[in-house]
């Protein structure tokens, strides 16, 4: 999901955004909220009494009200959409909002979005991506979910280039902050080299329409053992470059279905663990991270005007 440039590489997109040169700010970020009733615990829980910043819903799962509940209670959480194209589980399973009729390639056999990423690359038209985008945001505007930003579960609008343009041309038309790296990409470059800036040339029409863009993106928390997710999150916090990265997580607090679910069941409640070790509170404060949100990023966006 990598988006470089050499757009005034001289200075970070944390600068250009009000930062200091040497500021570290980092986006805590909970992937899947109203996935399940266990991804919505995790992620509050992460929220209230961890150093989480930030979560996107995924609007075509069954646990959606839950958590647009929540929001309105919480009118404060920097809360985006996880724009959903595929369901990849094989017992727990979600159609596309759309509807059939409207979008068929993004169906399958079951009815459901297509599980993989490639299935719907293989399958799915801009066109009826396009169309589940605007079907997701149209949901969450009718139950009052606030949108922060977007961002793509799985990475499926950053899978072809034609997928990329529908997104950025809906948030730059809605006026949300995409996801969007376009600064050094420390992470990305090691964790997503194959998509490593296919899509750069979209970084100064997204910063030109009033958009922020970050500087680096860590996914590779989903890959860590569970009895080492705190100690590799520390480790990272350690050796974070200045700039604005996010850092993804995916928090969740087991039920007792949750395993039929997701075979990453140890792991995300790992994620809830690290995210609310006093442990991280503390070096977060004394290596002086400054925590933000996308909501924030929009703000210095707007007051950053037009200037380079």
């Amino acid at each position: 999901m990598l988006l470089t440039t050499n757009l005034h590489a001289e200075k970070t997109f944390a600068e250009r955004l009000g930062w200091k040169a040497n500021d570290v700010v980092i986006i805590l970020h909970i992937d899947d909220m109203g996935m399940s009733h266990s991804s919505n615990l995790g992620g509050i829980e992460t929220v209230e009494k961890g150093v989480a910043t930030s979560w996107s819903v995924m609007m075509p799962c069954p646990w959606v009200p839950e958590i647009a509940k929540y929001l309105k209670q919480h009118p404060g959480v920097d809360s985006g959409l996880h724009l959903t194209h595929t369901s990849e589980w094989s017992l727990y399973r979600w159609q596309p909002l759309a509807g059939k009729p409207k979008a068929p390639g993004l169906v399958d056999g079951e009815g459901c979005l297509w599980p993989s990423v490639e299935q719907v690359a293989e399958h799915a038209t801009p066109d009826e991506v396009e169309t589940e985008i605007r079907a997701q945001l149209d949901r969450a505007e009718q139950l009052g979910i606030p949108i922060t930003h977007l961002d793509s579960h799985m990475g499926t609008l950053f899978a072809r280039p034609d997928y990329f343009e529908r997104f950025a041309r809906v948030g730059i038309e809605r006026s949300i902050p995409i996801l969007v790296i376009g600064g050094h990409g420390t992470y990305m470059l090691k964790e997503n080299p194959e998509v490593s800036g296919k899509l750069h040339s979209w970084i100064p029409k997204i910063w030109n329409a009033g958009l922020p863009v970050i500087d680096d993106l860590h996914t590779d928390s989903y890959v860590w053992k569970p009895e080492q997710k705190t100690e590799k999150f520390i480790a990272l916090l350690k050796e974070l470059k200045p700039g604005v990265t996010e850092i993804i997580f995916h928090a969740s607090i087991p039920t007792e279905d949750f395993p039929l679910i997701t075979s990453s069941s140890a792991s995300r409640l790992a994620d809830t663990r690290a995210l609310t070790d006093p442990a991280v509170r503390q070096l977060i404060q004394e290596r002086g991270i400054i925590l933000t949100t996308w909501k924030e990023l929009k703000e210095r966006r707007k007051k950053a005007g037009a200037m380079e």
